[in-house]
């Protein structure tokens, strides 16, 4: 889904890069199991990261570089080895503010190498209430507080299932999501709906209406043979013009 979105927002004439933040121990997935997680996908410059790299640049014929991948194990041990140096001066290291405030570099050193991309998509792994997650969703709830020309936009991917016996789309699965999200500060502007089935209007308003966004800000996200079909897709849904819209491009 960053991907498709990446490729949108460059048919709209805008430059896009990406940062893929892993809640994962692991300082890089070279030596996780591929059973488990995939397979690598190794950059140009040697870099071994997740895999939706890989999607990154075939949606947007690009070149990334390790900057463009972290995990919660380099996030650590980053902090840890400040922490050896003397570099917090005797202070108590704590998740917040220091692990976070690593976090915050990180997406602020992809944006400053990058200052002539017009947008940085930041993709969270991950499921909204796992442990390993709540520092980086903490960073960007702190970041976006940070950002005095309100450039930051939340777009939440969520589950919509479908259940055959009784021919229904639940949306409970995705009303907790957000408010799960609600609970620690983060308002999604956008809902993207994994659902094998297409969303009716009733649907979307009715997720609109728990979840506090407007009807056209649900998103429906079809399961697809072919991922590359899923940019268009996002287009048919006005996605683009609402990016366009909320961030002011």
């Amino acid at each position: 889904s960053a991907a498709s979105t990446g490729a949108l927002m460059e048919t709209r004439g805008l430059t896009v890069t990406f940062l893929k933040m892993d809640p994962y121990i692991n300082v890089d997935p070279g030596t996780m199991n591929p059973f488990q997680h995939g397979e690598v996908f190794v950059l140009d410059d040697g870099a071994e990261t997740d895999l939706d790299l890989g999607h990154y640049e075939r949606f947007l014929d690009t070149n990334l570089t390790r900057l463009s991948n972290v995990t919660s194990g380099q996030i650590y041990d980053a902090v840890i080895q400040r922490e050896r140096q003397g570099g917090y001066l005797g202070a108590t290291v704590q998740v917040i503010p220091h692990v976070t405030n690593e976090i915050k570099a990180r997406i602020a050193q992809i944006a400053e190498k990058y200052e002539d991309v017009d947008v940085v998509i930041v993709e969270i792994g991950g499921t909204v209430g796992d442990i390993e997650s709540l520092p980086f969703l903490e960073a960007i709830r702190q970041m976006a507080l940070e950002d005095e020309d309100h450039n930051t936009l939340f777009i939440h991917l969520t589950l919509v299932p479908y259940f055959e016996g009784s021919g229904e789309l639940k949306t409970k699965p995705t009303q907790h999501s957000v408010k799960a999200l609600r609970e620690i500060g983060i308002d999604p502007d956008i809902l993207i709906c994994r659902s094998p089935q297409p969303l009716t209007r009733e649907v979307k308003k009715k997720i609109g209406l728990f979840c506090n966004v407007p009807p056209e800000a649900v998103i429906q996200d079809l399961d697809v043979e072919n991922i590359y079909e899923l940019a268009i897709q996002f287009h048919l849904e006005l996605l683009d013009n609402l990016l366009v819209h909320y961030l002011k491009l």
